[in-house]
């Protein structure tokens, strides 16, 4: 008998989503047909998340194809990192054309990082958020959300507009390094906000000598052992994400996948071990 992945209802959403997402990047560079292959697997095998965004190179004109087949069964996610309307607006319609569809079920302000540059920016007249919401009452958008890699700026946005969903990262060893988790989490479960986590399985910043590149989609070091695998994603779960997306490399969506079926609670031992390893890493956002 095959595994059934698991689903949780994203925030308010409305939305059953599979735990395990599939990131876009996954298809970027690849040919039409390994895309289309890597994405059916991942449905049949219960996925039903997917995200991607204009700034991943063509990882939109493989996954929209790829996707057709299955369009009303998934939810699809995608963002802008432009900061004002003009740019956000073209950023919306050319992901709307490249991926083949009406809408998206999840609509994103991306990498929110400096409240000044990024938060109040997208906030202000002439921002970005005012296309979102406009694109939402036009139906062209269903869910409204954002990402953000600092808390600083995590909380500002919530401050500022009662978004649908957070895309944020929620890693043990910026956990166990510094608070970077949760006060965030924290209002967004009192929002009840659909939260998205991301880098669960990031090891550490990857280093500036390092020559052998074993997964050269992803920026940071991130984790290839099963067992630390299976603890980090537990440990994400276990601060109330509702779905993981992986690295966007296929070893690492394939690893997330296989250790799923034996998450679960942690153990004192396991947790203080998972404390001692994160002091000895450098994290992957500055402290």
């Amino acid at each position: 008998m095959s595994y059934e992945l698991p689903r949780r209802m994203l925030g308010r959403t409305g939305m059953e989503v599979s735990r395990i997402g599939f990131g876009g990047i996954l298809v970027k560079g690849a040919q039409e047909r390994q895309a289309a292959e890597l994405v059916a697997e991942s449905v049949e095998r219960g996925v039903n998340y997917f995200d991607v965004a204009p700034s991943y190179g063509d990882a939109e004109l493989k996954l929209g194809p790829a996707l057709k087949p299955f369009r009303d069964k998934v939810f699809l996610a995608c963002k802008t990192v432009e900061r004002d309307a003009a740019g956000a607006r073209k950023d919306l319609e050319g992901s709307l054309k490249r991926l083949g569809t009406d809408h998206f079920d999840v609509y994103q302000l991306h990498a929110l990082t400096d409240v000044e540059e990024d938060v109040k920016a997208v906030m202000a007249k002439g921002g970005a958020m005012e296309v979102v919401r406009e694109a939402k009452k036009q139906g062209l958008v269903r869910n409204i959300g954002f990402s953000a890699h600092s808390p600083e700026a995590a909380l500002a946005a919530m401050a500022e507009f009662d978004f649908d969903t957070i895309m944020y990262p929620v890693n043990f060893g910026l956990h166990f390094q510094k608070d970077f988790v949760g006060a965030v989490l924290a209002e967004a479960k009192r929002r009840q906000m659909g939260v998205i986590g991301i880098k669960a399985i990031a090891m550490r910043k990857r280093p500036k000598d390092q020559v052998e590149r074993p997964c050269p989609k992803c920026w940071y070091e991130p984790i290839r052992d099963a067992e630390l695998a299976r603890l980090a994603l537990s440990w994400a779960y276990e601060q109330g994400i509702d779905l993981a997306l992986p690295p966007c490399e296929e070893e690492c969506f394939r690893l997330c996948l296989k250790v799923l079926p034996d998450c679960g609670p942690l153990s004192v031992e396991e947790l203080a071990w998972m404390e001692k390893r994160a002091a000895e890493l450098e994290p992957i956002f500055p402290m």
